[in-house]
């Protein structure tokens, strides 16, 4: 009897644990905005051919009237109204020189349905339908900042026909694309802390897990998520009261899940891409447009190295590097309008 009772009470125990584990790793399901329980919808929204949402906001002058018309990809962790190009220049400046912004909400975030099976590829079509749906024309500019850059290389890739020219703002890079350095990858990934290693081998080879890992509390999970001060340089740290403003609104960035907008995030810019950036072919071969870099070279979240990799083997981007700064170096004053007259043939000054 006893060891019926010993055996049935180690079951127990492990049909406990086992559902835990279960409840541990499966992330809740996202509030969709405008559902029962949801966020409310307040910003304008397409409908994709998926039947998505994809929210929107417009800066500057009319679509209407608009000589240059952009499409801003957010970073990590923001949202559309973080559109750093249309909100970091001089007031005036996009009305004077005919230019047109929509910032969006990328898959999960703000008021954007989120997408499960969102990838770079999907990403790229997102804004196709966007530029279509708004009626921006046959050609038109983009602009992404950090993993904002999944996009960019996307639509680089499926729909280079569509660009008049293009901008990534310190793109963050995912070590495992082929056209790496194996001794420069090795180099980098021994420089990293334990817990960081684990995070990349998490999102790379198990992303089930992700929800989970980043939501336990007995490993320090990454920097990025603990928005730790260790990930910002001294520029980053003069820069950040620049932040401020996002205090009354920064809730909204998540208020879908985290799932399915910071882990989905980690998860396409880690994961296993189906191209590699590095073999893309110049969309402009007769000089028509333009790629742009920006790279600081104190960036503690993307390292230089690999910036400087992407340069070399994409000839044809314009790469430009700023001495000392860091990862958020575009929300420093005149650095947006330094980025817009590189990217459009608008006047110097403007």
């Amino acid at each position: 009897m006893k060891k019926w009772l010993i055996t049935g009470a180690v079951v127990i125990v492990l049909i406990g644990l086992g559902a835990w584990a279960i409840v541990s790793i499966r992330p809740p399901p996202p509030k969709r905005c405008g559902t029962p329980g949801g966020p409310p919808i307040t910003a304008p929204r397409i409908r994709l051919s998926d039947g998505r949402y994809l929210a929107y906001e417009e800066h500057g002058v009319s679509r209407q009237n608009a000589t240059f018309k952009i499409v801003f990809i957010h970073a990590f962790s923001t949202f559309r109204r973080d559109a750093v190009i249309a909100n970091r220049v001089r007031p005036g400046f996009l009305e004077k020189n005919g230019i047109y912004v929509v910032s969006y909400d990328r898959p999960g975030y703000g008021e954007s349905d989120p997408h499960s099976s969102r990838n770079e590829k999907t990403l790229a079509h997102d804004v196709e339908q966007l530029a279509d749906q708004l009626q921006l024309g046959s050609k038109f500019y983009v602009v992404g900042y950090s993993m904002g850059g999944q996009a960019v290389w996307g639509v680089l890739k499926y729909i280079p026909h569509r660009l008049a020219g293009a901008t990534l703002l310190c793109p963050v890079t995912n070590s495992w694309w082929p056209s790496f350095p194996d001794s420069l990858t090795w180099e980098l990934w021994n420089k990293q802390s334990k817990s960081e290693r684990f995070a990349m081998l998490v999102t790379h080879h198990t992303p089930w897990l992700l929800y989970w890992w980043n939501n336990q509390k007995l490993f320090a999970t990454t920097a990025v998520m603990q928005s730790s001060p260790t990930m910002f340089s001294p520029q980053d740290l003069a820069l950040l009261p620049k932040l401020a403003a996002r205090v009354s609104y920064k809730n909204q960035t998540t208020q879908q899940g985290t799932h399915e907008s910071l882990d989905r995030d980690l998860i396409v810019g880690f994961g296993k891409w189906s191209f590699d950036p590095m073999k893309i072919e110049n969309p402009f071969p007769k000089g028509e447009g333009s790629v742009h870099m920006w790279q600081g070279d104190d960036d503690r979240l993307v390292p230089i190295q690999l910036q400087r990799i992407i340069a070399q083997k994409l000839s044809w981007i314009k790469y430009h590097e700023i001495p000392g700064a860091g990862h958020i170096f575009p929300m420093a004053d005149g650095m947006a309008e330094t980025v817009l007259k590189e990217l459009l043939p608008i006047p110097q000054s403007s």
